[in-house]
């Protein structure tokens, strides 16, 4: 097949820095560097401005390659879909580096399809379980941590010294709130809320 049908997708989030490593795989299986396509942006759905350009450029006679099945996608029914446009309604051929068995090049018959649609299924949804799990053990040691007291967010901003003589000043209006506020070194609306706080306690 001419080298311009040869096509590579790739994809990194900001926490997943493998794209080195990614690059390399689709260059030694003869991907052109300028028919790699890369999102910087989560898994999570299709809504990736170079997965669409490359998508449109896929027809009968294209072959893609990914490293892996999560590096295309995440999102189980998502990534279902995504497969039969390309393998279906393009026509084009997948080719998961990391999984041999997601070839669709093998076999061109019946049995080699349902072979690559089965473990494609698995896989997907084994994907989209783990993504599920992670996200509802990170609920869960939250949860966790705010029941041992855990304070999550920045520190608040400590009271400056001379903040209750400004704040006795402001509430007798010898001061207004801006004055009040640049004496403390302080935005209003922080002024503002500190004095509320106080108030309260």
């Amino acid at each position: 097949m001419e080298n311009a049908k040869i096509y590579g997708y790739m994809r990194v989030s900001t926490r997943d820095q493998n794209e080195d490593r990614q690059r390399l795989a689709l260059l030694e299986m003869g991907v052109s560097e300028k028919n790699i396509y890369m999102d910087k942006q989560s898994g999570k759905d299709f809504d990736r401005p170079q997965y669409k350009k490359m998508l449109k450029k896929l027809d009968s006679e294209s072959v893609l390659f990914v490293k892996s099945i999560d590096r295309l996608g995440r999102n189980y029914a998502d990534l279902n879909e995504q497969w039969r446009i390309i393998t279906k309604e393009k026509g084009t051929d997948i080719v998961v580096i990391d999984m041999p068995l997601l070839d669709t090049r093998r076999e061109k018959n019946l049995l080699g399809t349902l072979i690559s649609d089965i473990v494609l299924a698995l896989l997907s949804y084994v994907s989209e379980n783990e993504r599920m799990n992670i996200r509802q053990r990170q609920t869960e040691g939250i949860a966790a941590a705010r029941a041992r007291g855990v304070k999550f967010g920045r520190p608040p901003i400590p009271l400056p010294d001379n903040f209750y003589s400004v704040h006795k000043l402001w509430r007798e209006k010898k001061m207004t709130l801006r004055q009040a506020a640049e004496a403390c070194h302080l935005a209003e609306s922080t002024f503002f809320d500190k004095a509320q706080n106080f108030e309260k306690s």
